[in-house]
């Protein structure tokens, strides 16, 4: 289990690495699109905004947030674009300015959760530190995409294996999602950590199986780059199909990414 301090920590460090690729842009360079059709650097960042006030909801009147389900429900994926999209419409610095004060808000937020308290959330309860293990994915698939539209390639860190946990632990919402039916027992998931090592998951001897690059599986899992550009192998045809439909994200599968014809 991931300890909540770390998790938060961590957190805090990814926010700083995508507050650095976007604190000295100009307004013109706000308005880059990225790989996200229709999203600018500034609805990326508007969005992270958006969605940490939302768990800040989810945290701080957790009985108020069945409305906030109600609503997302009713309006679909209009409900995260027009978030975006307000806050896009802000200054810069305005948008900016309201992320670090509602991420910084948040981290105090979840670090004095009780202890054992579940969150609701647009998918299953979550836990505190899963809470903050999703927000530190999201920060970083959506600072990824703000890298791809400056064409900075980011070193990939240790603070991937929450990324990567997340992945894992979300297979069964990824079939969900699609009307599935979850495979039968556990995947073994073994992965090439960026600073060396492997990060394993699931039992040794499951016959479902996947391997390749922790970064190319973050990516994966955070619909940031298309299964034919990683270096992942699955070994079963359950496992197979996962690698198709896999999603670390509350909400319904996203339109992913095309083929790039790279290589990893």
């Amino acid at each position: 289990m991931a300890d909540v301090s770390t998790v938060l920590r961590d957190l805090d460090a990814e926010s700083q690495d995508v507050d650095a690729l976007v604190a000295d842009l100009d307004s013109g360079e706000w308005a880059r699109p990225t790989p996200a059709e229709g999203w600018t650097i500034a609805h990326q960042i508007a969005h992270l905004s958006w969605t940490d006030g939302k768990a800040l909801l989810a945290v701080r009147t957790p009985e108020r947030f069945p409305d906030e389900i109600t609503t997302a429900l009713e309006r679909g994926g209009a409900h995260v674009d027009d978030g975006a999209a307000d806050g896009a419409a802000l200054p810069p610095a305005e948008v900016l300015d309201t992320w670090r004060r509602r991420r910084a808000e948040l981290g105090a937020a979840l670090a004095d959760a009780p202890a054992g308290a579940r969150l609701p959330w647009y998918g299953p309860p979550m836990s505190v530190a899963s809470m903050a293990s999703a927000r530190l994915m999201e920060t970083w698939a959506h600072g990824q995409d703000v890298a791809d539209a400056l064409g900075v390639v980011r070193v990939p860190t240790g603070r991937l294996w929450h990324v990567a946990r997340l992945g894992v632990r979300t297979r069964d919402f990824a079939f969900a999602v699609h009307g599935l039916a979850a495979p039968e027992g556990e995947f073994r998931i073994e992965l090439a950590a960026p600073c060396g090592g492997t990060w394993a998951f699931g039992p040794e001897d499951a016959a479902q199986r996947v391997t390749g690059a922790a970064h190319d599986f973050c990516l994966l899992v955070t619909q940031r780059v298309h299964r034919a550009d990683t270096d992942l192998t699955a070994t079963g045809d359950d496992a197979a199909h996962w690698l198709t439909l896999a999603q670390a994200f509350a909400g319904m599968p996203g339109p992913g990414r095309e083929p790039s014809g790279r290589t990893s």
